[in-house]
């Protein structure tokens, strides 16, 4: 038996509760467990006969789910694990979590398919963590062992909230995140440019001081455990875990906000977030639609060139046209903090969501995604199907995962506007 299935074992028999698991794991013993259980470096092709799956049905009613363990024979499992108990833990905590989001939509999340993976590949890099591509879920042994016993399943949670949504991109990390930190604060911290804006401008004025402080522990450098997950095993001023935890809880209606509009408009949500580069864009445009605006000291003659230049810099198309990755936020605040100072930096906060609710914000109060230029929209649309066609060619694709991206294409060209 290889120290590295032994800790397979081990790590599907974890319980999910977070409390719990980090007190059954230390950072030491974790450290141990991951160092003997690396990502292997891709290989051969496997045969039928090294790999191990089941069917199970999760919940009762849908189609089953394939369990599978790719190379579980040539990987010496079988000759100390039973398969079956593994697979089953497995199907057990992620029923569970199948049955927690659907409460959330109106139909479970369709996870057709759940591959642990000893091996890396094209569809799950050595440096990933997880990956959900077409109704299924991909994951190494070391992820499965952190999520269970450190994060409690908050991985598993957010890739098996991927398979629900409609389209790719920053929204939907940023709906995944938001149902993360719901369950613990410390997400917010690890993930903060996703909620730095809102949390920053309306409930937690410090937090850059927080963050300092959180990011200022040190980490082992090139230790097996990630920095990510040594900085959340570390302990942390519960006072200030309280107040990031009260701050979520403020911004519930801003997180079911974001949820509706991704799923409601799946392909503009992820067009905005590109075309600003601004991963936290829709939860900003949730707080200019939900909240009081801040309040705005500067003078009616600056205001209005203030948020002139916001909007010819945030309307600016390179990001999608030509392939850039600029936060177009923090590209026009600096440029209105240098043609206006002195502009301080609430001020300047301040002044990007009076843009947000000017730019998204209906007369009545109706947050409205709306994308003036049609034809740089429908181009990047097209951009990412035919990412999604080079994908469903990749090796090592399966036949669940390249049927439900066709039908993923054929309905994300439905959406798409006519020219």
């Amino acid at each position: 038996m290889t120290a590295g299935l032994f800790c397979l074992l081990l790590l599907l028999w974890a319980p999910p509760a977070l409390a719990d698991a980090g007190k059954r794991t230390g950072p030491g013993e974790l450290a141990r467990l991951l160092a003997d259980h690396p990502p292997l470096a891709a290989g051969d092709s496997e045969t039928p006969a090294e790999r191990f799956e089941r069917r199970i049905v999760l919940v009762p009613g849908s189609k089953p789910t394939v369990f599978a363990i790719p190379g579980f024979n040539r990987h010496g499992c079988n000759e100390c694990h039973d398969p079956e108990r593994l697979v089953q833990q497995a199907a057990r905590r992620m029923a569970g979590i199948v049955r927690r989001l659907a409460k959330t939509s109106t139909a479970p999340p369709p996870l057709r398919q759940y591959i642990i993976q000893p091996q890396a590949d094209a569809l799950l890099r050595p440096r990933q963590f997880a990956h959900a591509t077409f109704d299924t879920i991909r994951l190494f042994p070391r992820t499965i062992l952190i999520d269970t016993r450190i994060y409690g399943n908050a991985t598993q949670m957010h890739e098996t909230l991927h398979l629900g949504q409609r389209f790719v991109g920053q929204a939907n990390e940023l709906e995944a995140y938001g149902l993360n930190i719901r369950a613990d604060p410390r997400f917010l911290l690890l993930h903060y440019p996703y909620f730095f804006n809102v949390a920053a401008e309306f409930f937690l004025p410090d937090l850059p001081r927080i963050l300092e402080r959180y990011f200022a522990r040190p980490v082992r450098e090139n230790a097996p455990t990630p920095r990510e997950t040594q900085f959340f095993m570390m302990p942390f001023d519960a006072a200030t875990l309280n107040r990031v935890t009260a701050a979520v809880t403020a911004m519930e209606p801003l997180l079911r906000e974001v949820s509706r509009l991704n799923r409601a408009f799946p392909l503009r949500a992820a067009y905005l977030s590109r075309q600003t580069g601004i991963a936290s864009l829709l939860l900003d445009i949730a707080a200019a639609g939900l909240l009081p605006p801040p309040a705005l000291t500067l003078p009616e003659v600056s205001r209005k060139t203030a948020l002139a230049l916001l909007a010819a810099q945030m309307e600016k198309t390179d990001n999608t046209r030509l392939g850039y990755r600029i936060d177009r936020k923090k590209e026009a605040l600096l440029i209105v903090r240098h043609q206006l100072a002195p502009v301080k930096p609430r001020q300047a906060s301040a002044l990007y969501f009076h843009y947000l609710r000017r730019r998204f914000v209906t007369p009545g109060g109706t947050i409205d995604l709306r994308v003036p230029d049609q034809t740089d929209f429908r181009a990047y649309v097209n951009g990412k199907l035919q990412d999604i066609r080079k994908l469903l060619h990749y090796p090592g694709i399966t036949a669940i995962e390249r049927h439900a991206g066709e039908r993923g294409i054929a309905a994300i060209k439905k959406k798409l506007p006519a020219p």
